[in-house]
């Protein structure tokens, strides 16, 4: 418990420093902060349907990570949190690239009936219907709701 203590007061007396404040107010600091969104919203995406999921999007969200991700490591001082940051989003947007190549590619959206869902005045309605191949226009609406 003694080692927690004064782990904690070592932390504490660093944050009291200049050199925290500094860094706290710069922009190696609240960049990767405010980049943070990405990789957060690429997560909570991951409960969503694949049919969603943007393929040139999520390639061009993999690709730009990459490239900063060697920009974090070689700029000095090296920004380890932007680092980090774009770590985690290639990991997520790897995922989201994944379920849309097995979606769109891997026979998912073949056998996922189509589901519209229309949300007016407080009102939901739901109609389902599954692709035929006489069917131009596998997807249907209930327009009632849009009244």
């Amino acid at each position: 418990m003694a080692a927690i203590a004064a782990l904690w007061r070592k932390a504490m007396d660093y944050v009291k420093t200049k050199e925290f404040r500094d860094y706290v107010t710069s922009t190696h600091f609240w960049g990767p902060v405010a980049n943070w969104g990405l990789p957060m919203a690429a997560f909570r995406d991951m409960k969503a349907s694949p049919d969603i999921i943007s393929g040139r999007m999520t390639t061009a969200l993999i690709l730009y990570s990459m490239a900063f991700m060697r920009f974090a490591y070689r700029v000095q001082p090296r920004n380890l949190l932007l680092m980090a940051c774009h770590s985690a989003n290639v990991v997520a947007q790897s995922v989201q690239a994944s379920r849309f190549v097995v979606y769109h590619y891997g026979g998912g959206a073949e056998k996922t009936p189509a589901v519209a869902t229309v949300i007016a005045t407080g009102v939901a309605t739901t109609a389902t219907t599954t692709p035929t191949a006489a069917d131009d226009t596998p997807f249907t609406t209930d327009t009632t709701a849009c009244d």
